[in-house]
């Protein structure tokens, strides 16, 4: 007998994919799959029943590409192998202050010591602190507060 789908857990990955760039998120607990995605070709059919189409994350109109170049002015430079760059540690919004009414964690020219919080990570209405790799100075901030990140996205620069 398979497993009732939460509507809760569907709905919430359903208000991510909505509200970030994200074009396919996938969740699984306890032998439950479930795959959202939006645009683009179809998903093959998983092994569990299809769900039913109210469940279905809306299609929306293809997104333009994200503009990476406004975000970070050094579009050109490649971060994400740069011992330097402090990535993220998963999916999710980023935010650079604990709330919109205080400062942001760090800016440009800062000193962080290692195991400073330097930003937030939201994942499923829960945020996670993103710690300095290393103590350094802040030379470069490459996400705004609000941002869609992805796994390993570089963040910070530290050098």
């Amino acid at each position: 007998m398979s497993t009732p789908l939460d509507t809760k857990v569907i709905s919430k990955l359903a208000e991510i994919l909505d509200r970030t760039n994200l074009t396919k998120l996938e969740y699984e607990d306890e032998g439950c799959r479930i795959s959202l995605s939006r645009g683009g070709a179809p998903l093959p059919p998983a092994s569990a029943a299809p769900l039913p189409q109210m469940f279905a994350a809306p299609a929306a109109a293809p997104a333009a590409p994200a503009p990476v170049a406004e975000a970070a002015p050094a579009a050109d430079v490649d971060y994400s192998k740069d011992p330097n760059a402090v990535k993220s540690p998963m999916v999710g919004v980023v935010y650079l202050s604990a709330d919109p009414n205080t400062p942001d964690y760090v800016k440009p020219g800062d000193t962080v010591a290692e195991g400073d919080t330097v930003c937030l990570i939201e994942a499923m209405k829960t945020f996670n602190p993103v710690k300095a790799h290393k103590g350094g100075k802040v030379t470069k901030i490459l996400v705004a507060s609000g941002d869609p990140v992805e796994y390993g996205e570089p963040l910070i620069v530290i050098e």
